[in-house]
């Protein structure tokens, strides 16, 4: 049995297998795939045009594995869709998928604008999250500021309680991008912190170094971002 997602993430789900998976609760089958950043410099729009060219299947070509370490053994293996909210946009964006030759897993290269089981980009609930916790405004007042202003209330309080429960870690592994910053609170500093390194720039060393999820891995995810149960296998004859 793959386990299914349950309560800690009303946003949607995002799917890491080879089907397209828009907002289900249910990993899709053949299990996860392992998820790196791919640094994007562009518009989201940029992304949308450069990632169906074919030659950024091997400029984007991760040189080791993560899982079993080995060089030079991914083949590419398409795309999968998953959904996006960013500023002026709600939709959904491809991911380039690879597969690797020696272990037989996959390997998907996320947008580094993308938090990992979230749809809305780090754009939008960083400028929700200082609206809301730096400038204390109301939560549709930070909704707003967010280019979000239909947005459930839950959601917005989703947000701040997964930050608050995250912040002290953030304070400590932030030291490696900017200086500390004197606050009163946790809170407060791991903002500034991440202000001053830019959001983007620390979701890259966070995921990419740490595997230490921006907001916090939900409940079911273990620390290190993989499901707590995999797919059984049928035993060997």
């Amino acid at each position: 049995m793959v386990v299914g997602f349950r309560g800690d993430t009303p946003e949607g789900v995002e799917p890491s297998g080879a089907k397209a998976n828009h907002g289900s609760y249910q990993l899709p089958e053949g299990g996860p795939s392992m998820q790196i950043l791919q640094r994007t410099l562009g518009s989201l729009q940029q992304y949308l045009c450069d990632i169906k060219e074919s030659s950024t299947a091997d400029r984007y070509r991760p040189d080791r594995c993560p899982l079993c370490q080995a060089r030079c053994c991914f083949l590419a293996h398409g795309f999968y869709y998953r959904t996006v909210v960013h500023v002026e946009f709600d939709g959904s964006i491809p991911v380039r998928r690879y597969l690797c030759r020696l272990c037989r897993r996959t390997v998907s290269r996320l947008p580094d604008f993308v938090l990992p089981y979230l749809r809305h980009s780090i754009v939008i609930i960083s400028l929700f999250l200082a609206s809301r916790l730096l400038a204390a405004r109301s939560l549709r007042e930070a909704a707003q500021a967010a280019f979000q202003p239909n947005m459930p209330y839950q959601r917005g309080q989703f947000w701040v309680r997964r930050f608050r429960q995250q912040a002290a870690g953030l304070c400590a592994v932030l030291v490696s991008l900017t200086a500390v910053v004197t606050a009163t609170d946790f809170v407060t500093r791991a903002l500034q912190m991440l202000q001053a390194s830019g959001w983007i720039a620390a979701h890259r060393f966070l995921f990419g170094e740490l595997r230490m999820h921006l907001l916090g891995w939900p409940r079911f995810l273990i620390p290190s971002g993989a499901p707590i149960s995999f797919p059984s296998r049928a035993p060997s004859s």
